[in-house]
């Protein structure tokens, strides 16, 4: 493979501490974990911080400056039985700096096979993730393992990664690149130096060797809207693929909702984001209709994350194939979307003296709570009663979808209505 078919965030990966960029109050001369590395010690470490700041670089860096053998595993596709074999392979090495990203899709089960491993010391672990450790690393692994915060890179870090890049990569310095305008190239990278070094290599790969080539908001602009899926999968692709999913469920196609699970199970999404996803679309795209729907969604959210994958995939298809074939509705999604378009206007209104609790004698003698007709006492348990501020008489928020289940709770409505229809 030439260098050029090597992405560019691979062919400039650090090889030094030093040369690490936007991570100083970890990293700097005086900063505690490079005070560590410099007495050759290294803890075992869990770096919380948002992709493409150097996670996966300055794991590798930290486990050669002690001189310490590097293994390095995914936890999309590493199970309990493949932890096990690298832990038992251990004990013929010098203990080894084990390597896991995004550990917060590891399940109870596997990081509880790493916490073994590093109390016993057989292990060094160091775990990427983007999410809140505290919420989704368990308490007892965590209390093992320093924790450090990963920055997203400022503007000035972003400018030195595409200037430094310009300077030292062959490709790069065939094109003689002159960087006019940096604005777009910061706001497309979003703090993320993976994001910046691989659109400035699209943009150099317009441009011709060995002639001058400036760089402007303008061009910016047109390649990354031109190729945003190839160098940010993680971005509008992203967003692509949960769109046709939802929109599958939505229109009851379980095939295609299957489908477009598995492009997004392949292309590594986290199967916790897949099951909220489905959470949502249980209650605003089904809703009353099959109110099962959010029960089968909310215990699919739970097992996802007890059980992880590869397992998970299975209770996903399950989830997504119950709630592509159910019957839908939305009615309460527009029905509370109302509501709070109403309660943005209306907040000054009072709330009805019969409806007020009372809890003191001067509430009571001030007519708190007075005239109130509990429905329990009536026939039925139903009796007509205002439940809305005066000057919301009559206003309707929920209209029923007409599907079987919400018409067989329309009949109270109904004589609600005719009641109201009678006294007028």
């Amino acid at each position: 493979m030439s260098d050029t078919q090597i992405p560019l965030p691979e062919r400039l990966r650090p090889r030094d501490l030093s040369e690490i960029i936007g991570q100083d109050h970890l990293l700097g001369a005086d900063a505690p974990l490079r005070q560590m590395i410099d007495q050759g010690h290294l803890p075992s470490i869990i770096f919380w911080g948002p992709p493409g700041v150097g996670k996966t670089t300055i794991a590798l860096l930290l486990a050669q400056a002690v001189d310490r053998p590097f293994v390095s595993l995914s936890a999309l596709n590493t199970g309990v039985k493949e932890l096990r074999e690298v832990i038992a392979e251990s004990g013929d090495l010098l203990t080894p700096v084990v390597f896991i990203d995004e550990i917060h899709r590891f399940n109870k089960s596997q990081q509880d096979a790493l916490l073994n491993a590093v109390e016993k010391g057989k292990i060094t672990l160091i775990g990427a993730t983007t999410e809140n450790p505290s919420f989704e690393v368990n308490s007892a692994l965590l209390s093992r393992c320093q924790i450090y915060t990963l920055n997203a890179l400022g503007n000035e870090a972003i400018q030195e990664l595409i200037l430094r890049a310009i300077q030292q990569d062959k490709f790069l310095q065939e094109r003689h690149i002159q960087i006019e305008e940096f604005d777009a190239l910061i706001q497309f990278a979003a703090g993320d130096a993976r994001k910046a070094l691989n659109l400035i290599d699209l943009i150099a790969s317009t441009f011709e060797a060995d002639v001058e080539n400036r760089v402007t908001n303008a061009i910016v602009v047109k390649v990354a809207q031109q190729n945003i899926a190839r160098y940010d999968k993680s971005g509008e692709q992203h967003y692509d693929l949960v769109s046709a999913f939802i929109k599958s469920i939505r229109g009851s196609d379980p095939d295609a909702a299957l489908y477009w699970m598995a492009r997004m199970l392949k292309g590594g999404e986290d199967p916790v984001f897949i099951a909220r996803r489905m959470l949502i679309a249980a209650s605003e795209d089904i809703g009353n209709s099959n109110p099962n729907a959010l029960l089968l969604a909310g215990e699919c959210f739970r097992s996802v994350q007890a059980i992880g994958m590869p397992e998970c995939r299975i209770i996903l298809g399950q989830c997504a194939v119950y709630l592509a074939t159910s019957a839908k509705s939305n009615s309460t999604y527009l029905a509370i979307n109302k509501a709070l378009e109403l309660a943005e206007k209306t907040s000054n209104l009072a709330v009805p003296l019969h409806l007020r609790n009372a809890p003191t004698k001067l509430m009571k003698q001030q007519g708190y709570g007075a005239d109130y007709l509990y429905p329990h006492n009536y026939p039925e348990h139903f009796v007509l009663q205002d439940y809305l501020p005066p000057e919301l008489k009559g206003t309707k928020l929920y209209e029923s979808a007409r599907n079987k289940r919400e018409v067989e709770g329309e009949r109270l409505q109904q004589r609600r209505w005719q009641q109201e229809q009678q006294q007028q």
